[in-house]
């Protein structure tokens, strides 16, 4: 059993920036890629980024690249998302993500609020 734990939402203007942060139990954090997702009202959960479990290779769907940063910090058992230049459309709740041995992980969300 993992329990994911998210912090660091809120509201923020555009332009401005935000820090995610996802917090794990358990002792093999290090073992496994993490993510975070995201979903706005009315629309579906949507991919945002991934790291590899030694957190050399990221990924990030098109819309948040040069933006958004992931990183993770194994000997905290934490997971970050860095965000840079809020846009509007970047509001939506945030979770973070984990997959393991064919379950899949979600932290409660964490909700990001973008203002104009």
């Amino acid at each position: 059993q993992v329990q994911l734990v998210e912090s660091g939402g809120g509201l923020v203007q555009a332009g401005g920036s935000l820090r995610l942060s996802c917090a794990a139990s358990g002792r093999t954090f290090n073992m496994y890629a993490m993510g975070w997702f995201r979903q706005a009202p009315g629309k579906e959960r949507e991919f945002v980024a991934a790291i590899t479990r030694s957190g050399n290779t990221t990924d990030y769907r098109d819309s948040v690249k040069g933006r958004f940063t992931i990183s993770r910090d194994n000997a905290k058992n934490t997971v970050y998302l860095q965000m840079n230049s809020l846009k509007l459309e970047d509001t939506a709740v945030y979770y973070c993500y984990t997959g393991r041995n064919g379950r899949d992980y979600w932290g409660q969300g964490t909700q990001v609020t973008v203002s104009s």
